[in-house]
């Protein structure tokens, strides 16, 4: 088959498939499109973009977390090379600034937690922050 009859052929296949769904009464043509869109949702999965077990909320508190141990981890690094570092000046040095990089990772952290909840909680009415650090958003 050359490209050309493919370019003819194509079009009338899908037009003829078409017309064949319509015909047929399929039962996914009789959904709307909110019913259609909760069907295809898997089963525990969040309703909401936001919410306590909102899309947003979960992906914010997941990175928050993964920011805190990554940041843990680098401090032991940071005193583990330390205490290796044998009295070795630049060893010394670049000990402890992975230990304040990683203490100004954390806090540059929190500080974004807390800037996206705050914005959350601002754009979207009716939503309150807990004092656990999880957000209502």
């Amino acid at each position: 088959m050359t490209l050309r009859s493919t370019l003819i052929i194509a079009p009338i296949v899908a037009l003829i498939a078409t017309v064949l769904v319509f015909i047929s009464g399929d039962v996914a043509s009789a959904l709307t499109l909110r019913e259609g869109v909760e069907a295809a949702r898997g089963t525990g999965q969040p309703t909401d973009l936001f919410g306590a077990g909102g899309v947003i909320t979960t992906i914010t508190n997941t990175l928050l977390f993964i920011a805190g141990a990554l940041a843990v981890i680098m401090v032991i690094y940071g005193g583990i090379r330390y205490a290796i570092s044998g009295g070795n000046s630049a060893a010394v040095t670049a000990a402890k600034n992975t230990v304040l990089y990683a203490i100004v990772g954390l806090i540059i952290a929190f500080v974004a937690f807390a800037a996206i909840n705050f914005v959350l909680s601002a754009l979207v009415p009716g939503s309150e922050t807990t004092g656990a650090g999880y957000t209502d958003v």
